[in-house]
């Protein structure tokens, strides 16, 4: 298979899933992108996440042939059913704490790129199978229980003028 057919194939969601066929719970390496979504009062988009009820930003996995801006842009649409405007690179990923074990024993390490934005359209859409709910905070009003990965990543956030 060349690699065009191969992002056809894996190209909405499957590559992931394809590779645990043949891994199982094995740690495999992905590519994560995530952004931070501010609104006009400067407040921060977070979604409480389905899988461990923790508060997060908006991202997930690369699938094959996307480009970063591509991976975060589907993933607000699909977690939140925003569209993104103009995207700025906030921070990069990486390192021995971007190791993932989720609920269901897969584990993942997950470097990757963060993205902020200003820019957003559409009404809020909580994604059922992901996200319990999607709410805005203020940098001093954050909740408690920040998903461990995103926990740095919004606490810089939080420490921006």
């Amino acid at each position: 298979m060349n690699l065009e057919e191969y992002i056809k194939l894996y190209k909405n969601g499957g590559y992931i899933k394809e590779m645990r066929k043949y891994v199982g719970h094995a740690p495999i390496l992905t590519c994560a992108c995530g952004v931070i979504i501010e609104n006009e009062d400067g407040e921060i988009l977070l979604q409480k996440r389905q899988d461990n009820g923790c508060w997060a930003i908006i991202g997930g996995s690369m699938e094959m042939g996307e480009t970063f801006e591509e991976t975060v842009r589907r993933e607000t649409m699909e977690e939140s059913g925003l569209t993104l405007g103009k995207l700025e690179v906030f921070k990069l990923i990486s390192g021995s704490d971007r190791i993932i074990e989720y609920p269901n024993g897969d584990v993942c390490f997950g470097p990757g790129i963060v993205f902020i934005t200003k820019e957003y359209e559409g009404t809020i859409v909580n994604d059922p199978d992901e996200v319990m709910e999607h709410r805005f905070f203020k940098k001093n009003e954050l909740p408690e229980n920040l998903n461990k990965l995103d926990k740095d990543i919004i606490l810089d956030w939080a420490k921006r003028k």
